[in-house]
């Protein structure tokens, strides 16, 4: 049999995919695990873990590796929002989209039938990178490196006791790491209507006609690009003057015309003033510029932020101190007002990535198990919005840089003017760095490029490490590549330290020479 002839587009590399129920199947299996107390520890833990997301599994992994009798409690999950309604299923739902861009960029046949059978390969394909990933947050595994796992909601009832249904669970030290979830919209009837988050749109069955996206941050412009690409009209709705607020505004501005290029319509200066309608068709009413509009779409994606998970964990009752808004309150040591409890991940930071909360669970580790002094402040955190072109930042924002104008030198090389970049046609972004006025020492950097994401380590590296742009210039790199363009700007920095006088100098040093 010709198997190509049932294929209506046997070329399209998004047709290769696992079945989902497969692979949810496996997904909760591992991450849910089996709910049993029989094995665990009877005495007082050296170090309980409230939160099994990205802090709370390098808490215990860590803790446990090293000799101490720990407990991680789940109410959920393991895997936090990363594995299982962020990171991982946002990023293969972006790379499924890429593809099929690049496919259809070589291809113009298209049907409806095409695009459904796309779409359910897509989630497939996500469903089954997320159940794989998942063996490393798996229940089992923590069990096997000797963690007891309580899988149930768990609630201080002392300042040295933890409650899990009907458990009590004594500890010398403990870690509140419950992440954050999905900030609501709060508009009059909204809760009668479905309405997607993160949590919940990478169930979708059926590509959505018509998306509209409430929400112009890194979560909103990632899901925008994917969902247009895969076939969706999209609107996306920011009720700022642009789009991704804590960015470069020149930034901004490339993110905003490339989502336009490809079709999403970006509506900035725009709030949602009520959302209506039914399960298939949604009608938001919004507030303009010109005036009250009108936009029907048959899903809407909520990405407007999100919120600590601080409610019902008896903390009051721990003596820890919290906020709904900015959540538990901790010093640098990440330690909380109850000086044997600290916090690590998204339910204490602003800074709510994966690598952030990885690397607070690290200094929780070292302070809480080992009296150590490491601080939160010193650490160097990046971020990306993963579109394309990527948008990377680490350090100070621009915004700060204009602030501090008479104490900050910035260059910029546009990557029009990076060999690589022009060959491969990638040639509207750049790299820009700040720095000490006076100085090489770099306090901040904005990437955009197609491997920003990439790109940014090197900068991160750097300020890590105390390596200004004068080491940087004197670096090597193949060539061509677009690392370059991070070369090049310490080239920028040696020229401008040629001031006229020391131009002048080295002028009477050649004629000198002759």
């Amino acid at each position: 049999m010709d198997n190509a002839a049932e294929d209506p587009n046997p070329r399209n590399p998004l047709h290769a995919s696992a079945p989902g129920l497969e692979s949810d199947a496996r997904w909760k299996s591992n991450v849910r695990g089996k709910k049993t107390n029989s094995t665990q520890h009877t005495g007082t833990y050296n170090l309980v873990v409230v939160g099994g997301g990205p802090a709370g599994l390098v808490a215990a992994a860590g803790a446990a590796g090293l000799g101490a009798k720990v407990a991680l409690i789940e109410a959920d999950k393991l895997g936090g929002d990363c594995l299982n309604a962020g990171c991982v299923p946002s990023k293969s739902l972006l790379h499924a989209a890429r593809k099929h861009h690049a496919f259809q960029l070589v291809s113009s046949s298209s049907s409806d039938q095409q695009e459904s059978l796309r779409f359910n390969a897509v989630m497939d394909q996500l469903k089954q990178t997320r159940a794989d990933l998942s063996e490393h947050d798996a229940v089992d595994r923590f069990r096997k490196m000797g963690v007891d796992v309580f899988l149930g909601h768990g609630t201080f009832n002392s300042a040295r006791t933890i409650l899990v249904d009907e458990t009590m669970i004594s500890f010398k030290k403990a870690i509140i790491a419950t992440g954050a979830r999905a900030t609501p919209l709060t508009l009059p009837g909204i809760e009668e209507i479905e309405i997607q988050t993160n949590e919940s749109i990478f169930k979708l069955e059926k590509l959505p006609e018509h998306l509209a996206i409430i929400g112009g941050g890194a979560i909103g412009c990632e899901m925008a690009q994917a969902f247009t690409r895969l076939g969706s009209r999209v609107t996306q709705i920011e009720k700022s003057d642009r789009l991704l607020q804590q960015e470069d505004p020149d930034a901004s501005k490339i993110m905003q015309e490339s989502l336009e290029q490809e079709g999403v319509r970006v509506r900035t200066n725009c709030s949602v003033k009520s959302v209506t309608g039914n399960q298939s068709l949604k009608e938001l009413l919004l507030i303009t510029e010109e005036g009250e509009q009108k936009v029907t779409a048959d899903e809407v994606l909520v990405c407007i932020g999100r919120t600590p998970n601080v409610e019902n964990l008896g903390l009051d009752a721990a003596g820890v101190q919290f906020d709904h808004r900015t959540g538990i309150q901790v010093n640098d040591f990440l330690q909380t007002t109850n000086p044997k409890v600290y916090a690590a991940g998204d339910v204490a930071t602003t800074n709510r990535y994966t690598h952030a909360a990885d690397f607070m669970a690290r200094i929780v580790i070292q302070n809480a198990l080992f009296m150590g002094r490491s601080r939160y402040s010193s650490l160097v955190i990046p971020r990306c919005t993963y579109t394309t072109p990527e948008i990377a930042h680490v350090g100070i924002s621009a915004a700060q840089a204009k602030r501090e104008s008479s104490r900050v030198t910035t260059y910029t090389m546009p990557f029009d003017q990076v060999d690589r970049t022009f060959i491969d046609q990638e040639r509207n972004g750049f790299v820009r760095i700040h720095v000490r006025k006076g100085t090489d020492k770099i306090l901040g950097a904005t990437i955009v490029n197609s491997s920003a994401g990439e790109l940014i380590s090197s900068i991160t590296l750097a300020m890590t490490n105390q390596i200004g742009l004068k080491k940087i210039a004197s670096t090597i790199v193949p060539y061509p590549t677009r690392s370059d363009a991070i070369r090049k700007i310490g080239d920028l920095y040696n020229r401008s330290r040629l001031t006229p006088r020391v131009k002048s100098l080295f002028e009477r040093w050649l004629r000198w020479t002759r």
